[in-house]
């Protein structure tokens, strides 16, 4: 999300054997031996041990917290290290536990419903290691849990790709850290909160299909679909867009035990849904057993995981870091790419990590793309250029997929994530140039576009973009939707010259292309902060063409501390921003 002084203000042979010269005369010829025939490689297995990064409890474990600790100690400051976990509890009653969860560590429960497993504790994130400052608070998940937590509250104090899913808790929720500093979050789905979700210096926050006791209150950008118990719809005071209904969701698949097998659940597709889908038994879907997965450690190759794919086995990536030579490529429909504890694939020549053919109901979900040295055209591409086919009745589902160019050092990428294929949805991504860490600088790391679509009928739901050197969002097919968006603009352009747009001052955080005609979004929010040339303007935040079917609702642009400015919202509408103040120059609808 952002740099320190950003947050002061606000916060990847056989040998072959020399041939005998062959006989000249033709009986010796056509006694030659034949080429050998080539044997297909040996069948990859099915199933199979999670590795040493997944670690697994029951309630008769003994030393959990001593664990949990552990993990924590080595992952709280570790925001570009190379350690990865997935910690999950099988069905039961824990008590006395306080999983405090530091970078790239997820939680979850191993029950079909988060009822199934009850931590009577807490599972947090604070912001202790970043002096009560969270907004760097990235790469950490909870899942499935009910939790009772031990002072009525439990404490979520997190910034961009840490969703929140599948969980109970009964009690209040509180987004911020302990001394109420800085934050810069978030997401929640198909979770209850029975008591109240308490952002207090939370600057924005994404709530889908949910049910909440109630929500305390707002700083720029609190948005809700399909959410019981929502605030009224009150933009810009209170700051809250809240949709009865999302338009069509499908909640990502998740690991859980049926007895001692592990098998993957895939949710059901919903339209118009609202509420949570676990509340009265067992959720809608279907599953698969763990033998139809191939289940990939760190060190395999892309061939390797390729061959899996080919074979009709699922990919279930175990937390650590994977190298490719060559895109991971999804062929066959219905196929789920599913990683655990934050498992990253790195493309180490210039390829794209990871493809998916124009076919039906490919789940995409929980793994991390970190840009290699050598520049990528595409890290992610859902579909082949030009694809015209209908996927509305099971679409591709992109989820907690997330991509980084830079901050673990130099990587380059032209364009992070496109999105060919009709009605896919994207549901909770954070699309991040790095601004903070190593391999940073305006041509270091440089990346141009984050989200390109060009497939129609496309869906976004929780949309995080940050800090790309043009267009954050491009989007070029027809009747898009985006619900909630969250942006900066890239911190470090060195002069207005290296961000102009033709005779336009920047490129817009999301650009509508001239030629659609149907397109509509909710909740949506761009920053700027030029602080290598506060004088730096950006013309808008907003880009579409003027006609009656492109439609925004609730746009609001910020000047954080006055660090380069914006002349208007959206195309020609919207007052400007001005001063020191970082107060929100908005626009309710457009046009």
């Amino acid at each position: 999300m952002s740099s320190v002084p950003r947050r002061a203000v606000l916060g990847a042979a056989a040998a072959a054997s020399a041939l005998a010269a062959l006989p000249t005369t033709a009986s010796a010829a056509s006694a030659a031996p034949a080429t050998p025939t080539a044997v297909a490689p040996r069948a990859l297995p099915g199933g199979g041990d999670l590795g040493p990064n997944v670690i697994v409890f029951d309630p008769s474990t003994s030393g959990i917290q001593a664990r949990l600790d552990q993990i924590f100690a080595q992952q709280e400051t570790a925001q570009f290290g190379t350690g990865r976990y997935a910690v999950f509890f099988k069905p039961g009653t824990y008590s006395g536990l306080n999983a405090q969860l530091g970078f790239y560590t997820s939680i979850a429960g191993l029950g079909l419903s988060p009822d199934d497993t009850t931590i009577n504790g807490d599972v947090t994130v604070d912001a202790g290691w970043f002096n009560g400052n969270a907004t760097q608070n990235f790469w950490r998940s909870a899942e499935n849990l009910a939790l009772v937590p031990v002072s009525g509250t439990n404490r979520w104090a997190v910034a961009q790709a840490a969703p929140f899913r599948r969980m109970h808790v009964r009690g209040n929720l509180n987004l911020a850290p302990n001394g109420y500093g800085w934050a810069s979050g978030g997401y929640i789905a198909d979770s209850r909160i029975d008591g109240q979700v308490q952002p207090y210096s939370q600057q924005q926050w994404y709530t889908r299909d949910s049910a909440i006791g109630g929500w305390l209150n707002g700083v720029w950008n609190m948005v809700f679909s399909g959410v019981q118990g929502a605030p009224a719809q009150g933009f810009p005071n209170p700051v809250y867009t809240t949709l009865g209904t999302t338009p069509v969701s499908r909640e990502k698949p998740f690991l859980y035990l049926n007895g001692s097998e592990y098998r993957v659940f895939l949710p059901e597709k919903r339209t118009n849904a609202s509420g949570v889908t676990w509340g009265n038994g067992t959720p809608r879907g279907t599953s698969l057993s763990l033998s139809q997965f191939y289940v990939a450690k760190p060190g395999v190759t892309a061939a390797t995981l390729n061959q899996a794919l080919t074979q009709g086995l699922h990919l279930l990536l175990t937390p650590g870091i994977y190298h490719l030579n060559q895109p991971i490529q999804v062929n066959r429909a219905n196929t789920v790419v599913l990683g655990l504890g934050y498992a990253t694939l790195v493309p180490d020549n210039g390829v794209t990590a990871v493809k998916t053919a124009d076919v039906d109901g490919v789940r995409l979900a929980g793994f991390l793309i970190d840009a290699g040295t050598v520049n990528s055209t595409t890290l992610l591409e859902v579909g082949p250029a030009g694809t015209t086919t209908d996927h509305s009745a099971n679409p591709t589902t992109v989820q907690d997929v997330f991509v980084r160019i830079g901050g673990a050092g130099a990587g380059k990428a032209t364009t992070s994530m496109v999105i060919n294929n009709r009605h896919t949805i994207v549901d909770h991504t954070w699309l991040w140039r790095a601004d903070h860490g190593s391999g940073i600088g305006w041509d270091t790391n440089r990346a141009d576009y984050g989200l390109v679509v060009n497939g129609a009928d496309v869906l976004a739901t929780g949309l995080f973009v940050e800090h790309f050197n043009k267009y954050d969002v491009q989007w070029n097919g027809e009747r898009g939707r985006t619900i909630f968006f969250q942006n900066e603009k890239a911190y470090d352009a060195p002069n207005q010259a290296a961000i102009q747009n033709g005779s336009v001052k920047g490129y817009a955080a999301y650009k509508v292309a001239d030629n659609v005609t149907v397109h509509e979004g909710w909740g949506l929010g761009s920053y700027c902060y030029y602080n290598v040339n506060p004088a730096i303007v950006q013309h808008n935040g907003f880009a579409a063409p003027n006609r009656s079917g492109v439609k925004f609702h609730d746009l609001l642009v910020v000047s954080l501390g006055g660090q380069g400015q914006y002349e208007h919202v959206i195309n020609e509408t919207g007052a400007p921003t001005s001063g020191t103040s970082t107060v929100p120059s908005t626009v309710v609808s457009y046009p």
